[in-house]
């Protein structure tokens, strides 16, 4: 056998050259969008068939077939739309309220979004992690009849020990829990949590993946970067932090990261239940149905402020979601256009919105880290950062420790948050969760952080950028082209 393969091998390589190249090109021209990437990759599979496929199979698959569940509402019965669908936002109050133009925004999120923009929400904004995990917790601690969560990263450090206690005892007490991990996410500890949760008693289950054996293919590079966590139907809480003792002043100290999490009540904890009730099914089978599961009646009056609903995106049926609603609020500002986030690297589709935006007259400031835990994402960033600065907008470096909020704040009056960053892998990789939020007040104390942030803040000149050595920007180019995959 042996010898006939010795013999015979450069055939052997060329069939296999030819079954496993021919099919991979095939599946990029007919499945990829962006014609960009179509042509990198066919070039990738022809110039190396078996190694290019490979790769294909494992990191260009950005497309999840997952089965159609419906929108929120015939997830969760008709007993949800009894108590809930009073709560909708009408065209007309919209346009009163914020204007027309901001109504063409509800029109947008209508069409690319499966839930429901509605009233009598509220939300308060957890800063950092000290308050975002104590809320956390003592909503755990209060739990009476469900705890859905699900999370990108959850370490087994002090932080993530405090949670799966509390889970645990949770459990005791006859609490439905349920916890989703993102397989990737759940290897950041070793060992993973999986097991201290398992022995509490909590159904665990990782999202796209098996932590022991590897990730599954061909869908590996794609992952759950939602923050979700739903306890009796009533409370909901997201934003951009996971569950580590990084974000914690009191277990970190002075190394700490700075990151904005929420606590929402109203109609959009049902939106947000939602999203994680479908990926729980996704990866469980499981329909989280009954009683334990039942939506709360908001104790807010139909028509009150604020106006919120979630903004599911992920590379399924929901491609591209978050990604058209920033297009269309940087479309409708007038004003202003206030961005934080840790990891900006837009395409050029966004890039030339912000421009758009900024030669129109609205004042658009960038905020980003001045240190960031991912250096090659830094690198890769300041690659990029020329042509943001060519269309008029502005970039600052934030001093102090290093932030991971995600916030965006349109002309005062329209806000987003959640978990996406602006960079390739939040808004064509990752499953994302975000809130778009209609709220003057809401809108004002996100600015009012902006503010806060660029009175320190250093701003990112063309001059200062250039003076840099070439061999440095040269490297910062080079990792720039990898950027959709760090």
């Amino acid at each position: 056998m042996l010898d006939l393969i010795a013999h015979y091998w450069p055939h052997i390589v060329f069939a296999l050259s030819v079954l496993m190249g021919v099919p991979a090109a095939i599946h990029v021209t007919m499945t990829k969008e962006e014609v960009r990437s179509a042509v990198g990759w066919v070039g990738v599979i022809l110039l190396s068939p078996i190694i290019g496929a490979l790769l294909y199979l494992i990191a260009g698959i950005n497309r999840m077939r997952r089965s159609a569940l419906g929108n929120q509402r015939q997830l969760l019965g008709d007993a949800f739309v009894d108590h809930i669908e009073v709560f909708d936002a009408e065209d007309a109050a919209v346009a009163a309220q914020f204007g027309r133009r901001f109504q063409a925004m509800k029109t947008l999120g209508d069409r690319v979004n499966r839930y429901f923009l509605t009233t009598g929400n509220t939300i308060e904004i957890l800063d950092g992690g000290d308050a975002a995990y104590e809320a956390m917790l003592q909503a755990i601690a209060g739990a009476r009849r469900s705890i859905l969560l699900e999370t990108y990263i959850f370490d087994r450090d002090r932080i993530g020990r405090r949670f799966a206690t509390a889970l645990a005892e949770a459990v005791k007490r006859g609490v439905a829990v349920r916890v989703l991990i993102d397989a990737v996410g759940a290897r950041y500890s070793v060992p993973s949590v999986l097991g201290l949760l398992a022995e509490g008693g909590v159904t665990v289950d990782v999202f796209n993946g098996n932590v022991i054996m590897g990730l599954r293919l061909p869908y590996a590079n794609l992952r759950t970067h939602r923050k979700i966590l739903v306890v009796d139907g009533h409370v909901a809480f997201t934003g951009g932090m996971n569950i580590r003792e990084d974000f914690a002043r009191d277990d970190a100290g002075v190394v700490h990261a700075i990151d904005t999490h929420f606590r929402l009540t109203g109609p959009v904890v049902a939106d947000l239940f939602s999203v994680a009730a479908e990926d729980w099914r996704f990866v469980s089978g499981e329909l989280l149905s009954g009683e334990a599961w039942q939506i709360a009646t908001p104790a807010t009056r139909p028509g009150s402020p604020m106006l919120a609903r979630a903004v599911a995106s992920g590379p399924d049926r929901s491609l591209e979601a978050n990604q058209q609603i920033l297009m269309g609020a940087f479309s409708v500002a007038r004003t202003s256009i206030r961005i934080v986030s840790p990891y900006f690297l837009p395409d050029r589709e966004l890039i030339a919105a912000l421009a758009t935006a900024a030669r129109r007259g609205v004042s658009v400031d960038i905020i980003v880290p001045a240190s960031n835990n991912l250096t090659l994402v830094d690198r890769a960033m300041t690659a990029q950062f020329d042509q943001v600065l060519k269309g008029d907008c502005r970039i600052w470096r934030a001093n102090g420790p290093f932030n991971h909020s995600k916030l965006l704040v349109v002309d005062g009056r329209w806000a987003y948050i959640g978990s996406s960053n602006l960079d390739p892998r939040s808004l064509r990789l990752n499953f994302e969760v975000d809130v778009e939020v209609y709220d003057l007040d809401f809108a004002r104390l996100l600015e009012e952080r902006t503010d806060r942030m660029l009175k320190t803040a250093t701003p990112v000149t063309l001059e200062a950028l250039r003076a840099r050595p070439f061999a440095l920007r040269l490297i910062d180019r080079i990792l720039w082209l990898g950027s959709p995959y760090l």
